[in-house]
């Protein structure tokens, strides 16, 4: 997806509503949301600095943990260590 990359001079520097801008953001780079929703993001990137630099940041971070990250097999003592406590907490 491609984002209007406007000077930031012409975005707002402060948010309105930064935890519902934030979680539409992550809900996108997750995919979990339409097309229709990205054209709401684009253009909330468009007009505000903040949603800007963190849907930028979530975006490079995302990007680093594919390259980076690898699939290895959990020793199953260790997920079930995992498991155990967290029914613990509950």
């Amino acid at each position: 997806m491609e984002m209007n990359e406007e000077k930031s001079g012409d975005r707002k520097m402060k948010c309105g509503d930064e935890s519902k801008c934030f979680e539409l953001l992550e809900s996108i780079l997750d995919g979990e949301l339409q097309d229709s929703s990205k054209e709401v993001l684009s253009e909330k990137l468009a007009k505000c600095q903040p949603c800007f630099e963190h849907y930028h940041l979530e975006q490079a971070i995302r990007d680093v943990l594919k390259t980076k990250c690898t699939k290895q097999a959990v020793p199953t003592e260790l997920a079930d260590l995992i498991r155990q406590q967290i029914q613990d907490i509950k």
